[in-house]
């Protein structure tokens, strides 16, 4: 006798269904994100022609718009105008005409252009998704629906990588991984449209909430000094990650030695992958014991070991494929462990008026990190390798300094 439905997805979190619909809508673009994500840095320096360094500042300049996109999208997802949809759906339009730009690039200045509108979109689209699931949830249920919807990311990731890898081995055909990004975005703004319902609702607001000036609501929420120690390390977070999205595939293709092959290398990105699909739910329950602030304590720690780890596997010759797989292996548990802590953290701290805004805020964490770190990462890359290998020893002591902000975090917290 076969599994009644309803016993095969008990082990599922009980969340609303648009939710669900959420979560859906984000597995289908980050399919196409997938396509792009870890081959942008290799086409524009393999195939384009651009340097390391300036591959990185034209990735890094799309968070500059960034910056704009996430303080528009705070406060649009914040205002009865236009609410949390409205500013989903505009968001995926203009990723989906970045990423034809991108598919079109010949030169370091269409990258830019083309990253420049990229992050737009990129702004405009975290607060208003993030806010969307703390609307629907709360306590601890919220911390598992933000490990829902990074397991959609996820998932749909690993389906476009390997869909990417088969596509690249088979035609080399670099610029179509662009265009079929285009197309995610589209599909992903149509499920918005015709699956979520508008869930900011001001008439349960006071009229003084209603009617409070956006540069008072970022200042307000600016203020609150938990949020403040907090935002010091996310940066530190997102530049960490910024290091596995756009230097480590090209510290993969150009520096381990013996040299990884295309298909080794989504390989090894596809691992990456899969672990966080798998142990994404596991670990958020696993965390739930704990406060945010422990959760992310560990996960920092993971940042450094994997640091470690990346520095190995380009010094370790013959063993450079074992140290390779466990670094992207480790990365991918301390990815997982903060992404959903981070955003249920910064949730729980924002009043209900004032979500898109804080969400906002926390994205920009997002933006400064990636502004950063492509930047950063290309110039070492660029250098002796001498500098190339140990760059990743200065990042894993670097998580010293995250540790540290992080327990007092945690002092405020229980303060509080």
């Amino acid at each position: 006798m076969g599994l009644h439905p309803n016993k095969l997805f008990s082990w599922l979190p009980q969340l609303n269904p648009q939710v669900w619909i959420l979560a859906l809508g984000r597995l289908l673009s980050q399919i196409g994100t997938g396509f792009t994500l870890f081959y942008a840095p290799i086409f524009f320096v393999n195939q384009v022609g651009l340097s390391a360094t300036a591959v990185g500042i034209g990735i890094g300049s799309g968070q500059i718009s960034g910056i704009l996109g996430r303080i528009l999208g705070g406060s649009f997802s914040d205002s009865p105008q236009w609410g949390r949809r409205k500013t989903l759906i505009l968001s995926a339009i203009i990723s989906a005409i970045a990423s034809f730009i991108l598919g079109a690039a010949q030169d370091f200045i269409t990258v830019v252009i083309g990253n420049l509108v990229l992050g737009l979109g990129v702004g405009l689209y975290w607060p208003s998704t993030e806010a969307v699931i703390a609307d629907l949830t709360e306590g601890k249920q919220r911390n598992e629906a933000y490990a829902v919807s990074r397991l959609a990311d996820n998932i749909g990731l690993q389906v476009g990588i390997i869909l990417a890898g088969i596509l690249i081995a088979t035609t080399a055909a670099y610029r179509v991984l662009f265009f079929i990004n285009g197309i995610s975005f589209i599909v992903y703004g149509a499920v918005i449209y015709w699956g979520i319902s508008e869930t900011y609702h001001s008439q349960s607001l006071k009229s003084s909430d209603q009617k409070r000036d956006w540069k008072k609501s970022w200042k307000q929420a600016l203020n609150d000094r938990t949020l403040v120690t907090f935002l010091a390390v996310n940066i530190l977070f997102t530049f960490y990650i910024s290091q596995v999205h756009s230097t480590i595939p090209l510290y993969l293709n150009n520096f381990v030695k013996p040299q990884l092959s295309p298909a080794v290398i989504s390989g090894l990105f596809t691992g990456h992958i899969a672990v966080s699909v798998l142990l994404q739910l596991p670990i958020a329950r696993l965390l739930s014991r704990w406060n945010h602030a422990q959760g992310l304590m560990l996960s920092v720690s993971l940042w450094g070991i994997g640091f470690v780890s990346v520095f190995l596997m380009g010094i370790t010759g013959e063993n450079s494929l074992i140290y390779s797989i466990l670094a992207l292996g480790i990365l991918a548990i301390a990815s997982i462990s903060y992404t959903p802590a981070a955003s249920a953290l910064v949730a729980d701290l924002a009043p209900e008026s004032l979500r898109g805004t804080y969400l906002a805020i926390n994205a920009q964490c997002w933006a400064i990190g990636y502004l950063i770190g492509p930047p950063l990462g290309g110039w070492a890359l660029d250098q002796t390798s001498q500098i190339v290998y140990h760059y990743w020893l200065i990042l894993a002591l670097s998580v010293i300094l995250g540790i540290f902000i992080l327990y007092s975090l945690n002092q405020k917290i229980k303060q509080s």
